[in-house]
């Protein structure tokens, strides 16, 4: 009998599955992977890759990627193209913004990337830290929606699922949460500004990352993963989110403890799937020992979000595509 899938997306070690991987993921697979610059030679090993993931997890298995343009970017020139960061963007049409999406989208979908990591919603706060900066497409939450929902619809033309980041907010951390928990001490009131361009498209047919942020209006003793309150109250009640939250990774400094005793309290919070990024094998092994089996409800909203993509999903000119977003930022430069 095939185990069924942990609610986790994991890292792998390298440029292919070792023999060690490939045991683990058969005794306890996870339910897809997410890669990094540790993992990309070229297209082609990246195509067999991706290739090897599924015919190891499944068809269907996300395979996750950061790809955002700018800082954020794991397919990188001279391979790929080198793309803008979301501030470029900023005041821009709609349209320059949803044809960059495609654009990073076609270049994802092209090796075998599912699941894009972007757009950031977090707002770019003066005197914040600069660890979201010029990820975000500003500081005023109806631009930010604006611009993020032209991202979403091209990442789900060019047939990506897009994962909208950091709910309900990192836009306020005067910490970088890859090194430490950042403790943000705003009103109800100034959180309800950053939880904005989220609620505008908690419908849209994205995935959705956790902050790992202690709120201290929102819950005083635990970040938002691992909150049942935040993720309750806030992420699927005042936003008005129904889709597939991920956490953010686990591995972060921002938390602290085992790998598996750290995903089952995410997932015990109301974290549809964790991930874990490291892919140092024994790392892994933990978090996919404590990580409990994906579950009917996230299983109904993975494929909800599959069936809004595919919907959007359509034929694309990649030389219009580039003509409509290069003529912006030789114009914005």
């Amino acid at each position: 009998m095939t185990p069924r899938p942990r609610a986790a997306i994991v890292g792998v070690s390298g440029p292919r599955l070792t023999a060690e991987e490939t045991a683990l993921f058969r005794a306890a697979p996870p339910l897809g992977a997410i890669l990094f610059a540790r993992n990309v030679v070229d297209p082609d090993q990246l195509r067999a890759l991706n290739a090897e993931l599924r015919d190891l997890l499944g068809a269907e298995a996300p395979i996750l990627v950061d790809q955002e343009g700018g800082r954020v970017a794991r397919l990188r020139p001279p391979h790929w193209p080198a793309f803008a960061p979301a501030a470029a963007f900023s005041g821009g049409p709609a349209e320059v913004a949803r044809a960059h999406a495609a654009l990073l989208g076609l270049a994802c979908a092209g090796v075998g990337f599912d699941v894009v990591c972007a757009p950031v919603l977090d707002l770019r706060l003066p005197g914040a830290h600069d660890i979201i900066g010029d990820r975000s497409f500003g500081a005023d939450p109806a631009e930010v929606a604006r611009l993020g929902l032209a991202t979403i619809e091209g990442l789900q033309e060019a047939g990506c699922i897009p994962v909208i980041k950091h709910i309900p907010g990192h836009g306020r951390a005067l910490a970088d949460s890859h090194f430490e928990l950042p403790r943000v001490a705003a009103s109800r009131d100034d959180l309800a500004l950053d939880c904005a361009p989220f609620a505008a498209l908690a419908g849209a047919g994205a995935w959705a990352m956790t902050a790992h942020i202690l709120y201290e209006a929102l819950d005083a003793a635990r970040p938002a993963t691992l909150s049942p309150a935040v993720i309750a109250r806030v992420i699927r009640g005042a936003i008005g989110f129904e889709g597939v939250l991920v956490s953010d990774d686990l591995c972060m400094k921002a938390l602290r403890g085992d790998p598996g005793a750290l995903a089952a309290e995410a997932i015990d919070a109301g974290c549809d799937l964790v991930l874990h990024c490291s892919g140092v094998l024994e790392e892994t092994a933990a978090c996919l020992a404590g990580c409990p089996a994906l579950s009917k409800g996230a299983v109904a909203r993975l494929e909800a979000a599959r069936g809004a993509m595919l919907a959007r999903r359509r034929p694309l000119d990649p030389v219009t595509l580039a003509a409509t977003r290069d003529a912006w930022l030789v114009q914005a430069a």
